[in-house]
Order: C-alpha cells, then sequence, then structure tokens
C-alpha cells in the first residue's frame, strides 16, 4: 500500500477529525482512511447516478445521431 502526507492542517480540524474518530470507534489512520476511500469512491458514483438521471430525463425521446450535428 501507498502512504500520503498530508501538511498544514489546522489545529482546529485535526481535533473535528480526532472526534470523528473516537465517535466511529476508530483510530485517526481507520477514520481518514475511510473518508477518503468514501471520497474516491463518490467521485464514479456521482457520475455513475449522473448519467443514470439524464437517461431517465431523455428516455423517451427520439434521438439524432450526433455526428449529423457536428456535420461529419
Amino acid at each position: 500500500m501507498s502512504n500520503i502526507l498530508i501538511r498544514d492542517l489546522s489545529t482546529e480540524t485535526i481535533k473535528q477529525l480526532k472526534a470523528r474518530a473516537h465517535r466511529s470507534g476508530r483510530s485517526m489512520q481507520s477514520e481518514l482512511k475511510s473518508i477518503l476511500e468514501g471520497a474516491a469512491r463518490m467521485e464514479s458514483l456521482d457520475a455513475t447516478l449522473l448519467s443514470a438521471r439524464i437517461r431517465r430525463m431523455l428516455g423517451n425521446r427520439e434521438h439524432t445521431d450526433s455526428s449529423d450535428l457536428m456535420g461529419t
């Protein structure tokens, strides 16, 4: 596994992260790992949800070939 070093976090941020880890019953490292892994998953999940929403919105419409719009 790779390591990440994050510099210059404010004292308040550290305090809040420690409290969050404590509430979750995890170590600080485990909590930060969970936060980062969740954030990484969210990006692909957000894209999947957005594309599903667009497909629902456009579901019953007739679509043309986009190359017609580009003149190719």
